[in-house]
C-alpha cells in the first residue's frame, strides 16, 4: 500500500513543472478586474477607445465624483488618493497582464484592497450578495455563523411575490435570478488573497516579462550572490579557496595547526587546536 501511495505521489509531483499555470491564471483573472475598476474611477471606461473618451480621463464627472466620495469618507487629500487609486489599478492591470514587476505591483494593489475593505465594505459584513445559505451566513454552521442574512432573504421573497403578482416575472428572470447586493468584504478579501498568492508565487515561467528578465539579467547576479554565500560558509567551516584557481573551483581544506610545545610526552601524537 505504501508503495502505491508513493508512486501516486510521484505522479502528482510531476505537475510541479506546470506550477507557472497557477500564476498565469491569477494574472489573467485579476487583470480585467483592475482595468475596469481603474478606468471607471478615471472616468474613461465607456469611451476609452475614442478620442473624446481619452480626453475625459481624470477630467470628467466620474473622476470628480470619485474624489468627492473619498472626501466624504473623511480621507485626507481625496483628489491625490483618487489619482493614486485609479493609476494603481490601471497600470496594475497592464503589469499583471504581461507579467511585469508582478511582486512589486501586488503591494500597492493589496493596499487598495485593504483600504476598500476598511472604508467601504467593512460595515456591510462579509457577503457581497446576501444569501442565507452561503458560507459564514448559514445557520448550519451553528456558533461559527458570522452574520445573519435572513432579513435580506425576507425582503427578497417579498419582492419576488410582488413581481409575480403584478409584473412579467418570467421575462424579468429570463436572464437570471434577482438578488440583493450586500456589498460586504467578500470580493475584496478574495482579490487580496489572490494578490497575496501572486506576491509569493511571482509572475510564473515562460508567459511573463519577469521570467525573461530574470533569465537575462537577474540570474547572473543571483548566481554570483549564491556563490559568495557558499564561499563564506566554507570559510567558516575551515576551508579556503585555492589561490591558483578562481573562486568557482573546488576548495581545499586548510592544514591543521598543532601546538607541539604543549605536549607532555614527545612520543604521543600532537594535539590539534
Amino acid at each position: 500500500m505504501t508503495w502505491l501511495i508513493n508512486k501516486f505521489q510521484d505522479l502528482l509531483d510531476l505537475f510541479s513543472h506546470l506550477d507557472f499555470l497557477a500564476s498565469l491564471a491569477l494574472r489573467l483573472y485579476l487583470a480585467p478586474v483592475f482595468w475596469v475598476a481603474g478606468m471607471a474611477k478615471a472616468g474613461g471606461l465607456s469611451h476609452f477607445f475614442s478620442l473624446e473618451g481619452m480626453k475625459e480621463l481624470f477630467t470628467g464627472h466620474a473622476f470628480a465624483d470619485f474624489a468627492a466620495w473619498l472626501g466624504s469618507l473623511g480621507l485626507p487629500y481625496p483628489e491625490l488618493l483618487a489619482y493614486l487609486a485609479a493609476l494603481t489599478e490601471i497600470f496594475g492591470a497592464i503589469f499583471l497582464l504581461v507579467g511585469f514587476a508582478v511582486r512589486w505591483i501586488s503591494i500597492p494593489l493589496m493596499v487598495t484592497m485593504v483600504v476598500a475593505m476598511t472604508t467601504v465594505h467593512w460595515g456591510n459584513g462579509w457577503q457581497f450578495i446576501a444569501d442565507p445559505g452561503s458560507a459564514f451566513a448559514s445557520s448550519n454552521l451553528g456558533p461559527l455563523q458570522l452574520e445573519d442574512a435572513s432579513g435580506a432573504s425576507e425582503r427578497l421573497d417579498a419582492a419576488r411575490q410582488l413581481l409575480q403578482a403584478h409584473g412579467k416575472y418570467d421575462w424579468l428572470t429570463e436572464k437570471g435570478e434577482f438578488t440583493i447586493v450586500n456589498n460586504g468584504v467578500e470580493m475584496a478579501v478574495t482579490y487580496l488573497i489572490m494578490l497575496l498568492s501572486l506576491f509569493f508565487l511571482g509572475a510564473g515561467k515562460f508567459f511573463s516579462v519577469d521570467y525573461w528578465i530574470h533569465r537575462k539579467k537577474r540570474r547572473p547576479y543571483i548566481e554570483q550572490k549564491m556563490e559568495k554565500k557558499r564561499l563564506k560558509k566554507l570559510k567558516k567551516a575551515g576551508y579556503t579557496p585555492d589561490p591558483v584557481n578562481d573562486n568557482t573551483q573546488e576548495l581545499e581544506p586548510r592544514e591543521p595547526s598543532f601546538d607541539v610545545d604543549a605536549q607532555s610526552d614527545p612520543d604521543e601524537p600532537p594535539t590539534r587546536i
